[in-house]
C-alpha cells in the first residue's frame, strides 16, 4: 500500500509529458482530498434557480424562462463545479427526459454535475506529432431527472480516502432545485419539493476560533434584520448572547450568559422543572373556574405523580350596597380537577322577613408545583 506520490526533479533530467502531468495530478489530489474530507459537499455560493416571465407567441400562454445563476459547488468527490455566468435551462433537454409524462403539477428535480471538455492544442505541433488536446476544461452539465430522483442525492457514496481525483464519466449529482412543466414550457421554479432541497457546503471541525475576539453564528450569509444569531465574545467581559439582528446589524439580546454564570432572558422561562425546585402561579378566580398550572408544568406530570400540587385559596368578602347586610364565606375549596368552589353567605337582618342567601364568590389563589429532591443520586 503506497501513499500519494509527489514528483521530484533534478538538474539535467529529461521531462516527459507524464512527469508534468504528475505534477498537476499531485496538486489536484491534495486539493480534492481537503475538499472531500475536511468539508461537507454542497453549494458554496449562488446557483439559485430564477425565473423570468415569457409569452408563447403561438398560443399566447404565459410561462417562465428558468436560469441557473452563477456560483460554485463542491461535489462529494471533492471537485469544484464553477458556473461562471447564468445559464438558461433548455426546454428541449427537459422534454427529452420527461416530455412523455402525463400532465402533473409535481415539480421535477434539476441537477448539476461535472463534465470535462478537451481543448485543442495551442502553439506549434510537438515533435512527436501529437495533435491531442493540451487543455481540459473542468466544466459542468445541467441534468433533468425523473420525479422522485432527488432522493438519489442521499444515496451517493464518496470515494475512498486515497482515491485519485474523479473524472467523468463518474457522476455526482448536486441538486439545484425543482421546475414545474406545463404544456411544453416551464411554469415555475422551487428551491424545495417533497421535503428535499439543495445541500450547502459545510465544514468538519472540532474547534472554530475567531481572531477578533468575537465569533458569530447566524442563519444567513449576510446580516439580515430579524434573523437569529449566536455571538460568543470576550470584548469587554466573556459573554454568550443569543438574539435577533437589528437593522443596524447589532444583535438585540434575548438571552445572555455572563462570565460569572448569570443568565438574563428577555422572555419567559418554561420547561420541565428539576428535582427540588418549586414553580408557582397566583391570581384571582371565580366560582367554577379551573385554576391554571404554573408555566412549565403539564397535566400529565401532575396525573402520574411526577409533580405535586399545593393549592391555597382565600375567599374575598365583597362589600355590600347597604351597610346593614352581613357577608361571610360559606365555602372556599378546590376539587381534584382544580375547579374552584366558592360561595358567599349574605344575611340582611333589616329585611322583612330577614333574608339569608348564598351567591358565587371570588378567591385569591396560590398554586405551587413541586418535585421532591432526590437523596443521593436518583
Amino acid at each position: 500500500m503506497t501513499g500519494p506520490l509527489r514528483p521530484e526533479f533534478r538538474e539535467g533530467q529529461v521531462l516527459a509529458a507524464a512527469d508534468l502531468a504528475a505534477t498537476v495530478a499531485y496538486a489536484r489530489a491534495t486539493a480534492v482530498r481537503h475538499a472531500r474530507l475536511a468539508h461537507d459537499w454542497g453549494i458554496a455560493d449562488g446557483l439559485a434557480l430564477t425565473t423570468e416571465s415569457r409569452t408563447d407567441p403561438a398560443t399566447g400562454a404565459r410561462y417562465v424562462e428558468v436560469s441557473v445563476q452563477a456560483g460554485l459547488a463542491v461535489d462529494g468527490t471533492g471537485r469544484e463545479l464553477v458556473v461562471p455566468a447564468p445559464v438558461v435551462l433548455s426546454e428541449a433537454d427537459f422534454a427529452a427526459v420527461n416530455g412523455a409524462d402525463r400532465a402533473t403539477t409535481e415539480p421535477y428535480p434539476v441537477f448539476l454535475t461535472a463534465a470535462d471538455r478537451g481543448r485543442p492544442a495551442t502553439g506549434p505541433a510537438s515533435c512527436a506529432g501529437s495533435s491531442g488536446p493540451t487543455r481540459v476544461e473542468e466544466s459542468f452539465q445541467v441534468l433533468f431527472r425523473r420525479l422522485g430522483d432527488e432522493r438519489l442525492v442521499a444515496d451517493q457514496q464518496p470515494p475512498a480516502v486515497n482515491a485519485a481525483p474523479a473524472a467523468p464519466p463518474v457522476q455526482w449529482l448536486v441538486l439545484l432545485g425543482f421546475v414545474q412543466w406545463t404544456a411544453g414550457h416551464f411554469t415555475a421554479a422551487f428551491p424545495t419539493a417533497r421535503g428535499v432541497g439543495p445541500r450547502y457546503l459545510g465544514v468538519r471541525a472540532d474547534t472554530v476560533s475567531a481572531r477578533s475576539g468575537s465569533l458569530a453564528l447566524r442563519t444567513r450569509p449576510a446580516v439580515q434584520e430579524g434573523k437569529p444569531a449566536l455571538v460568543l465574545s470576550d470584548a469587554d467581559a466573556p459573554t454568550l448572547v443569543y438574539g435577533l439582528y437589528k437593522g443596524t446589524g447589532v444583535v438585540d439580546p434575548l438571552l445572555t450568559v455572563e462570565s460569572n454564570g448569570n443568565l438574563t432572558i428577555a422572555g419567559s422561562f418554561s420547561g420541565r422543572i428539576s428535582a427540588g425546585s418549586v414553580l408557582a402561579t397566583s391570581g384571582s378566580a371565580t366560582d367554577g373556574v379551573v385554576l391554571p398550572l404554573p408555566a412549565g408544568v403539564t397535566p400529565e406530570e401532575v396525573a402520574d405523580g411526577r409533580v405535586s400540587l399545593h393549592v391555597h385559596v382565600t375567599p374575598r368578602i365583597p362589600s355590600t350596597a347597604t351597610g346593614s347586610a352581613l357577608t361571610s364565606p360559606a365555602e372556599a375549596t378546590v376539587d381534584g380537577d382544580r375547579r374552584v368552589r366558592c360561595r358567599i353567605r349574605v344575611y340582611d337582618p333589616t329585611a322583612a322577613p330577614a333574608q339569608v342567601f348564598e351567591q358565587p364568590g371570588v378567591v385569591d389563589f396560590l398554586v405551587l408545583a413541586t418535585v421532591a429532591a432526590t437523596g443521593g443520586g436518583g
